[in-house]
């Protein structure tokens, strides 16, 4: 039976994450912690001893530049790559580059929470989790899993909220269930499809 492997990873720290600011579009690079988790997610992706044939990003600096750190850990920087905006983390609007904390200080702890984690009520000017699934989903159905379907073994270097959309397709989790999935930074998440498209295996692979 022919396996195909997917992977998805979040971005390594970022220079926001590290001061606590809602980043969405913003296009920070990694800290040093950042570029080690990627490294780490290299390490932990290449015991696995899997020869990939492409890498997907976002056209943020953060992803793909973790994606490039997992690359070179795994001797494959030659692979194609693809980057696009349909993979970008959520767009939060009116709060990007605001600090977290001060944001509760000024609205509430309940409001920030939602806005940060409802599925369907979303920042000042920013998208929801379902808008962000919208862009998401339909990539992913047309340009990675007919990939996946041939053969192709595959990671996704992205956000922790286009890869929260991913995984509520891909595992079927409801939209109150989804809300409350954490994604660690440098996480890698292990699929493994059988040749007729179910999941066969689903592995958290632990930093």
């Amino acid at each position: 039976m022919k396996q195909r492997n997917l992977i998805l990873v979040r971005h390594g720290q970022s220079e926001w994450n590290e001061k606590n600011l809602f980043t969405g579009w913003e296009n920070p690079g990694l800290t040093n912690k950042g570029k080690l988790e990627a490294e780490n997610a290299g390490r932990l992706i290449k015991n696995l001893d899997i020869n990939f044939d492409f890498l997907y990003t976002s056209a943020l600096l953060r992803a793909q530049l973790t994606g490039s750190i997992i690359l070179s850990e795994l001797e494959q920087e030659s692979i194609p790559v693809f980057k696009d905006k349909a993979l970008n983390e959520r767009f939060y609007g009116d709060l990007q580059g605001l600090n977290k904390d001060e944001c509760r200080q000024k609205w509430g702890e309940e409001k920030v929470q939602i806005w940060r984690r409802s599925y369907d009520k979303g920042p000042p000017g920013g998208e929801t989790l379902k808008e962000t699934g919208e862009r998401v989903i339909p990539y992913f159905l047309e340009k990675i899993e007919p990939n996946l379907s041939n053969g192709a073994n595959i990671i996704i270097a992205a956000h922790g909220n286009s890869l929260r959309s991913l995984i509520k397709h891909l595992d079927n989790v409801s939209d109150e269930d989804i809300v409350k999935l954490e994604i660690p930074t440098g996480a890698p998440i292990h699929y493994v499809f059988s040749e007729d498209g179910t999941i066969f295996f689903r592995n958290n692979m632990i930093k």
